[in-house]
């Protein structure tokens, strides 16, 4: 008998390495990054917002209404969370995606205002945040397809063989969500002139 229970621990023991505990778990870890890294983005934009808003304001007293959008649209993101729990719960994912993108046409609307104050687009503070914004945006998108990219090797390592027995068997790992298009970006935006 104790021989029979030595060459099972043999037989195991060689088994384990392929069976993708480590891997799933490393890959696991990458999303929890990549997610750190998508919320590190979208707080710098939140820290950029009163300061554009602040400097827009001295210019623009009279468009309160377009201050005021903006000032709401960071203040529901901000009560919008998304913990590294709850990136497998596509509903949580929609509204915490749904959030951002309100407060991205807040800042859309906002600069379009600006569009219209020579004084202010010639303003060197304004320029800086403008620019640094215009940059966190394009930071933003890179975090959300690293963040993707991450998902997507997650959510196929815990699908595969024989990985997918490791997890449904000792981990019980859900699938991750990934960032998705918003409603109508299929449409080409209509410019007029």
């Amino acid at each position: 008998m104790p021989r029979l229970a030595l060459l099972m621990l043999l037989a195991l023991a060689l088994l384990l390495p392929g069976c993708g505990y480590n891997d799933i778990q490393k890959n696991e870890e990458i999303v929890t990054r990549a997610w750190a890294d998508v919320e590190a983005t979208y707080q710098r934009r939140a820290d950029l917002i009163p300061n554009l808003v602040e400097t827009v304001k001295a210019y623009a007293a009279h468009e309160k209404e377009t201050l005021q959008a903006v000032t709401d649209a960071r203040s529901r993101v901000g009560q919008t969370t998304l913990t590294a729990a709850d990136l497998g719960n596509p509903a949580k994912m929609q509204q915490f995606q749904a959030a951002q993108g309100n407060l991205s046409g807040a800042l859309s609307r906002l600069l379009v205002v600006a569009e219209n104050y020579p004084d202010l687009k010639a303003n060197e503070n304004f320029r800086d945040l403008q620019h640094q914004l215009e940059g966190t945006e394009n930071r933003i998108n890179v975090a959300r397809q690293r963040y993707n990219e991450a998902v997507q090797v997650f959510n196929t390592s815990i699908r595969v063989f024989p990985n997918n027995l490791t997890n449904n068997f000792l981990l019980h790992l859900a699938r991750k969500e990934p960032f998705k298009a918003d409603a109508g970006a299929a449409e080409a935006p209509k410019v007029k002139f």
